[in-house]
């Protein structure tokens, strides 16, 4: 008998929803303080997840609760780069 392995799950920081890792947008904060977009999922750094929804994105964005759970400055083109991987304007590296 095989057996299921268990699907990882995230918590959204907006929307406080657990999902599956996959169908979350990963924004991490380095040691160097660098934050940038990891659609990998695997790079290393602290990470926080948020819904693939451009509302959640701007409320984000408003709210600057990425901020808050990377204790780092978010620029606005990360922003930018999370809707364009929403609406599916770029391409997965």
């Amino acid at each position: 008998m095989v057996k299921q392995r268990k699907t990882p799950e995230r918590k959204c920081i907006i929307t406080n929803e657990m999902k599956p890792k996959k169908d979350l947008i990963r924004v991490v904060r380095n040691k160097e303080g660098e934050v940038f977009v990891d659609p990998t999922g695997k790079k290393n750094g602290r990470g926080a997840y948020l819904s693939r929804d451009l509302d959640v994105i701007t409320k984000a964005e408003k709210s600057s609760a990425l901020n808050r759970q990377l204790n780092a400055e978010v620029d606005a083109s990360i922003y930018e780069e999370l809707r364009m991987l929403v609406t599916g304007n770029v391409n997965e590296k």
